[in-house]
């Protein structure tokens, strides 16, 4: 038994109304039975059973259930964390390294919308990923080089210097890597 009340001496009132059978009354205490069973550091589940006056089968099933290896006491920092995932989620790797691009871009920073022909080649900011063009970046004044990869092994590269709040468009077309054809003589 847990610190606390013993809910097996609790008394439950429960009033019938006007027109409302007894076993519509009787489904929202065997619900509140099983769930107080599923709660580590409360009474038994057959002590919460018997405290919401259940006498079916069902309601006493989850009295040999154990507690559940949970936590469910939540921190502060937990909020943003759902209790119903069990592996916690990871941050992609082109995310954490622009978050962390434009988190060091200072008081007045440099904007970079970088675009690619075609679309959707990957954007490589001095050797890191950071997503798939089009793209708008924020960074801190300086010198970056920029490369572009396409799917099929295209690439464009090109060396940009930013200057405090300065917004610059960057259109690259992506360069075949290997011949598309062969031709024979």
């Amino acid at each position: 038994m847990g610190s606390g009340t013993n809910l097996a001496s609790a008394r439950l009132e429960v009033r019938q109304t006007a027109n409302v059978p007894n076993h519509h009354l009787a489904k929202p205490f065997l619900l509140l039975s099983l769930l107080l069973c599923l709660v580590p550091g409360r009474a038994s589940g057959q002590a919460a059973a018997e405290a919401a006056g259940a006498t079916s089968v069902s309601a006493t099933a989850g009295s040999t259930a154990k507690a559940s290896p949970f936590s469910s006491v939540t921190t502060p920092g937990d909020k943003s964390k759902s209790p119903h995932l069990l592996v916690p989620t990871v941050q992609r790797p082109e995310v954490a390294n622009r978050q962390n691009l434009e988190q060091n871009a200072g008081k007045h920073p440099g904007k970079l919308l970088l675009r690619s022909i075609p679309s959707a080649a990957q954007v490589w900011v001095n050797g890191m990923f950071v997503g798939h063009a089009p793209l708008l970046l924020i960074l801190a004044p300086g010198k970056y080089q920029v490369e572009l990869r396409g799917q099929r092994m295209e690439r464009a590269a090109h060396a940009v210097d930013l200057l405090p709040d300065e917004t610059r468009t960057v259109s690259l077309t992506l360069s075949a890597r290997y011949p598309t054809h062969a031709s024979v003589r």
